[in-house]
């Protein structure tokens, strides 16, 4: 009896290792992006240079190497959909309109995560919209995002006038920490240059901006085959066209399709009677989506159609027009809470994910 006991004590071992082996696996895979097997830790190192950019958005070609010893750096990795990029556009803007006649340079390194971010026409409206006046990078096949060994967006890395890398910071937040560390390197650029004069004054300009953070506890969710693991009613990784049938019951989190869509590897595409249902716990609802011709989704919520709680994005009907590709806000609840979301599409939309605030 011991025998038989010790055995299944040590098979439950091996199978508690196992299943946690499984666990690391896919936590590793599951931001399985370009780049991501080479990550590093750079902080510390010499400035690692922009590398094979794929267009300028807003600025004459530029290089890190020829502003090191006159400037001191701020390389932000980002894409234009993102919404946790998009909430930190307001501190880089102050940052840059405070500091960059004192000697900070801002450089977007713009990473995308869909195709459409590619499209440099794209990038330059989206930067326009958003204010964005340092210089933009194109890295549309990941050349510096992998010389820097990121996996993230956004993620800020500060160098001194000497060139060497010395603040790193993934994500939102931590913005009066940043700009105080901006500050100390131009302090340090002065003396080294021998520059006259003192920095701005009035506070720090992240003080001046209300922060906008998540609470949310529904993670994003993707719609293409590629990464649609959320999917409770089809296949997960299958592409083509599909005829989905919803259940009687939706599970918190996960992706419920009804009608006919068209699965691609990045996205899905409404085709006909197209519905999406999805059950979450958050604030706010954002959707990625793109439309070669203007088209409209309709966005309920608890049976519902929104009105009080509607997006920035949401008309008097509860509808929003997709037009341009991008992220669209389209839900906005007083608190944090669990609700479940019906959204109606036209044909012909392309939906690429959630993402929630």
């Amino acid at each position: 009896m011991k025998s038989k006991i010790k055995t299944e004590y040590l098979i439950g071992i091996v199978l508690v290792l196992l299943v946690s082996l499984g666990l690391v696996f896919i936590f590793v895979n599951s931001s399985d992006l370009p780049g991501n097997e080479n990550q590093s830790e750079v902080k510390g190192n010499p400035y690692i240079e922009i590398e094979n950019p794929s267009g300028f958005v807003n600025t004459e070609p530029i290089t890190i190497g020829e502003l090191v010893g006159e400037k001191i750096i701020l390389v932000d990795f980002m894409t234009y959909s993102c919404i946790n990029c998009q909430r930190t556009f307001p501190y880089l803007n102050a940052w840059y309109e405070k500091y960059k006649d004192q000697g900070l340079e801002i450089i977007g390194i713009h990473t995308p995560e869909f195709s459409f971010e590619k499209d440099i026409g794209n990038v330059r409206e989206a930067m326009k919209r958003f204010g964005i006046m340092h210089p933009v990078v194109l890295d549309n096949d990941y050349a510096t995002w992998r010389a820097y060994g990121n996996r993230f967006w956004p993620r800020k890395y500060l160098i001194d006038i000497h060139g060497n890398i010395v603040y790193d910071h993934i994500g939102e937040g931590k913005y009066e920490e940043t700009e105080m560390k901006i500050i100390d390197l131009l302090k340090e650029r002065a003396k080294v240059l021998g520059v006259e004069g003192e920095l701005s004054k009035n506070g720090l300009a992240s003080s001046n901006i209300s922060e906008d953070k998540s609470s949310a506890k529904s993670p994003e969710i993707y719609f293409g085959s590629e990464r649609n693991s959320a999917l409770a009613n089809g296949v997960s990784g299958r592409s083509g066209k599909q005829n989905f049938e919803l259940p009687a019951d939706f599970s918190l989190n996960k992706l419920y399709f009804d009608g006919v869509w068209n699965v691609e590897p990045e996205y899905a595409e409404s085709v006909s009677n197209s519905k999406i249902i999805f059950r979450y716990n958050a604030k706010e609802v954002f959707v990625v989506a793109k439309a070669e011709n203007s088209s409209e989704i309709a966005v309920w919520e608890d049976g519902k159609i929104v009105s009080g709680n509607a997006g920035e994005d949401v008309d008097s009907r509860g509808k929003v027009l997709i037009q341009e590709s991008g992220l669209y806000k389209i839900i906005k609840n007083q608190e944090v809470g669990e609700h479940l979301l019906e959204i109606r599409l036209d044909p012909g939309i392309e939906v690429y994910t959630f993402t929630f605030g």
